[in-house]
């Protein structure tokens, strides 16, 4: 029977010491300590997109395994905030009786054999009445601040005295600072969501739709869930009621109890056009106010409104209208087609590759890069651009980056076209040299004429006729020849650049003449492209009676090396924007935590509690007076729960004091 009653005791207690341990309290915690550096340090929630671009598949498939986009929200750390607010509790629960008693107990019986083995005692023999050794004593230790009990035994007095008592609230309040914090993660972490998704009851909205068309159960109604942080991005002069949480590979939208307007959005920017500040001048459309509220926030400023926290984090586009040319690059002709684009808008177009899409995604007015070795700023503003992606009608699409005005590099100014397949990429950029003028026009007209087989024919044989001449040689036949080869070379070079024509090259000549085959060809093709240059150039008026000179030849590699890149491009058209009239859109991040009161309480008691740690030091004394015959002997007697070595100096500095009062 005893051990059929014992058992289970055995089994709690040993349960109980497991959980309220030291080394699991501090296991516990070093754990949180390391995901709350990793939360800070890895931003969360952002886009997928960003973090596959930021660390590759293979580490972002890791990490996203691991929940480290989303850490304060995963599963295994609401367990170990779970598992800490069990731990701390069991410890708190088994150790408070035994402070609480210890604050209140002054151990009058402690015995003269323990107390003369402590480390800091001393003793003296006294020619005085024990009654007077005792009031001395008393009066001394209770100047020292320290609270006095007295208790008579068999031919002695103790008198036991404590100071700093309050110390052991000092580990309570910690303690139960740890786990109202604990609690109060609990109730504003997203653990209810997940669950209900995991059952079912929710559904992850993954596709790119309007908020409009998301179904009732990827959308959550107001109060039907405790705590959350979401975002919304908000063109001026709109409104929203929602909110996007997101969530793994998706979102689900929250609905708000009233609406936010966006009246005016206003950013400020430092000399070389980095954001120095931005703030939101907002108001708030509720059924339960007797007019709109209206507010102004900005970054570390946010606006409260029934338990709802609106923050300033970001800026953006709100659907900017862009007015473009495209400049075709597959035709003879130069004719550019005028378009009206508006971001996050599509557009149908026709091309000579069949119907596409226009998805405009971006605008930016400002961007700012750092600036090269050896110049004298830090930053250089490329300017306005726009990024939007070409999708074919198969689906599939290249994602283009484009700048308004040319950007300086290497002494010479470029309109910069960046191009790539996926967001996962970097962008390769096509530079197309600006003219004289400041322009792209000279670059357009030259791709133009390598397009007109006619023209291109008719320079071929011209400058074929002006070789063979120099040669002296007078075959129509073989200036024929001559002249179509450059011509063929022209499309090859057109259609895919260096690339093709090795391709050429490596399909139809034998691989041990391949490098001769290969440096006749270039040749040829730079005499050919250097005489329709030349044309171009007699075409804009330019005198070349003497000569190219030194820009114009520059230009003329510049375009070269831009041609060579056009196979990449994989566009029909070069897209340029001429105008544009800006709308901004102020980027909000809208949480409700009904707990943070509660964390704000637990953490001023973690606070007071290590005060009281550090701060309060728990000190005891004792003195034994005993009549000895004649005379009085005392033993004098301390102990500090920490700092040692300070409480060995102020105890000889009590003995010292003492011996003056004493020979007094």
């Amino acid at each position: 029977m005893s051990g059929e009653t014992s058992s289970p005791r055995t089994r709690r207690s040993i349960l109980l010491e497991f959980l309220g341990s030291m080394n699991l309290a501090i296991t516990i915690l070093v754990a949180v300590a390391i995901a709350a550096v990793i939360g800070t340090v890895l931003k969360q929630n952002q886009p997928y997109t960003d973090y596959l671009i930021k660390f590759g598949p293979f580490w972002h498939q890791v990490f996203k395994d691991m929940g480290l986009y989303d850490v304060y929200s995963t599963a295994w750390f609401l367990g170990l905030l779970g598992f800490l607010l069990v731990s701390t509790s069991v410890c708190i629960y088994r150790n408070t009786p035994t402070m609480l008693r210890d604050m209140r107990r002054y151990r009058e019986n402690a015995q003269e054999k323990t107390l003369r083995t402590m480390q800091n005692s001393r003793e003296w023999t006294l020619e005085r009445p024990p009654e007077e050794v005792e009031a001395t004593f008393d009066a001394f230790m209770r100047a020292e601040g320290y609270r006095v009990r007295s208790k008579r035994n068999d031919g002695h007095t103790t008198l036991a005295a404590m100071r700093g008592g309050l110390n052991r609230l000092g580990y309570l309040f910690t303690h139960l600072g740890i786990v109202v914090i604990c609690i109060g993660a609990l109730v504003d972490g997203s653990a209810g969501l997940k669950l209900r998704v995991l059952l079912g009851q929710l559904k992850i909205e993954t596709r790119d739709i309007p908020a409009s068309q998301v179904p009732a159960d990827s959308t959550l109604t107001p109060g039907e869930i405790s705590s959350f942080r979401g975002s919304v991005t908000i063109p001026e002069h709109t409104s929203t009621n929602i909110v996007f949480l997101d969530l793994r590979n998706g979102y689900l939208v929250q609905q708000l109890p009233f609406s936010v307007e966006l009246k005016d959005f206003r950013i400020q920017h430092y000399p070389s056009g980095q954001p120095k500040e931005f703030e939101s001048d907002l108001i708030i459309h509720d059924d339960k106010l007797k007019k709109p509220l209206a507010a102004t926030i900005k970054v570390n400023h946010p606006l409260t409104y029934r338990g709802y926290t609106i923050y300033q984090s970001s800026f953006g586009d709100g659907g900017s209208h862009l007015h473009l040319k495209a400049w075709p690059l597959d035709k003879s002709s130069l004719d550019p087609t005028k378009l009206e684009g508006t971001v996050n808008k599509h557009l149908k177009v026709s091309t000579s590759k069949g119907p596409m899409t226009l998805e405009f995604t971006n605008f930016k007015m400002y961007n700012v890069f750092p600036a090269p070795k050896g110049s004298d700023k830090k930053f250089v503003n490329f300017g306005p651009s726009f990024i939007y992606k070409l999708r074919d009608a198969s689906g599939q699409a290249k994602e283009y980056v484009n700048y308004m005005s040319p950007v300086l590099q290497q002494g010479r100014l470029f309109y910069l076209s960046g191009v790539r397949n996926s967001p996962a990429e970097q962008y390769n950029y096509l530079h197309i040299p600006a003219d004289p003028k400041g322009t792209p026009m000279r670059f357009l007209r030259f791709r133009e004429l390598l397009e007109n087989t006619a023209r291109v024919r008719k320079i071929a044989l011209r400058h074929a006729g002006e070789a063979l001449a120099e040669a002296k040689l007078s075959d129509p036949k073989l200036r024929q020849n001559v002249a179509e080869s450059m011509v063929r070379l022209v499309k090859l070079f057109d259609k895919g650049g260096f690339q093709a024509i090795s391709e050429h090259i490596k399909a139809n000549v034998p691989a041990a003449r391949r490098p001769q085959v290969a440096e006749a060809y270039l040749k040829v093709l730079q005499s050919i492209l250097e005489a329709v240059y030349v044309e171009l150039l007699h075409d804009e008026g330019v005198d070349t009676s003497k000569g190219v000179s030194q820009q114009d030849a520059t230009f003329y590699q510049d375009a070269v090396n831009a041609l060579a890149g056009m196979g990449e491009y994989d566009s029909p058209f070069y897209l340029q924007m001429t105008g544009f009239k800006e709308v901004q859109a102020s980027g909000l991040q809208i949480a409700r935590a009904p707990a943070k009161n509660i964390v704000f309480f637990g953490t001023l008691m973690l606070i007071v509690g290590i005060f009281m740690m550090f701060y309060i030091v728990h000190r005891r004394l004792w003195a034994v007076v005993r009549r000895e015959g004649n005379t009085t002997r005392v033993l004098f007697a301390g102990s500090g729960s920490r700092h040692q070595r300070d409480f060995s100096r102020d105890f000889a500095a009590m003995g010292e004091r003492l011996d003056e009062h004493l020979r007094s």
